[in-house]
């Protein structure tokens, strides 16, 4: 569910087809920095009703993003 509302967001934001987007795509193969992390960051908090603090956590890739969302709705 995570997986799939973040991929869609994604897809959304760079115009291409959800099915591009897999848990293993680094952000950098997507042309996406880190100010667009941060961006979908807050949308992902909005989305998702919570709070995400990035702190040490890399996120470099979909799968990051999505567990440390998927950490936070435990």
């Amino acid at each position: 569910m995570v997986f799939e509302k973040v991929a869609a967001m994604l897809a959304e934001k760079l115009e291409c087809e959800v099915s591009e987007i897999k848990m293993d795509t680094k952000f950098e193969a997507l042309g996406i920095d880190s100010l667009d992390v941060m961006e979908l960051l807050m949308n992902v908090e909005e989305e998702f009703g919570t709070e995400i603090e990035l702190g040490e956590n890399k996120v470099n890739a979909v799968g990051d993003l999505v567990t440390l969302i998927e950490n936070k709705l435990k």
